[in-house]
């Protein structure tokens, strides 16, 4: 008899080349889920990390955190660096299953510690109104709200938010 996956949830650091689609998927399956997100949200989540890929993220810049649950993608955060200075917090969710637990906060402390080693001035990153507990989380870190708009590009009418954090 073959042992179970754990139950428990894995932080791990390194991006395998499944793992761009399993972030893609991921994202597809919580979003359009939850907020009913339509095939133009997957779109431009595989386009942005295939643009993130091409200028060699992680490899050369920036960081991955990856949450496996019984050997399936369950999270991810990702950090990529922009030039001048700046950094952008991208791919950041967890699925139902792993929330709940802190995960979100150590890894976005865990970003925060890398973006800060690598020297980075400031850290922006997208996100949406309804994301009520990830914005008390990029609060709580010292992120700001700095625009807002409506949008309905992915769907439903949504209240696109972008935040930033000026680092030392």
């Amino acid at each position: 008899m073959s042992p179970q996956p754990s139950d428990d949830p894995v932080v791990r650091t390194e991006l395998a080349d499944r793992d761009g689609d399993a972030i893609v998927a991921l994202h597809d399956r919580v979003y359009c889920t939850e907020y009913g997100f339509d095939a133009r949200f997957a779109a431009s989540l595989a386009w942005s990390i295939e643009a993130a890929r091409a200028r060699g993220w992680p490899a050369t810049s920036g960081g991955v955190w990856l949450v496996d649950r019984r050997a399936q993608l369950e999270g991810s955060l990702a950090l990529t660096t922009e030039g001048d200075g700046l950094g952008r917090v991208r791919w950041f969710v967890l699925a139902p299953a792993v929330r709940g637990r802190g995960l979100g906060r150590r890894l976005l402390a865990e970003l925060l510690s890398q973006a800060r080693a690598m020297g980075l001035a400031k850290l922006e990153l997208e996100t949406f109104s309804a994301l009520t507990v990830a914005a008390r989380i990029y609060r709580q870190a010292g992120f700001s709200l700095q625009w807002e708009r409506e949008t309905d590009e992915w769907g439903p009418p949504i209240l696109f938010q972008g935040y930033a954090l000026q680092l030392g």
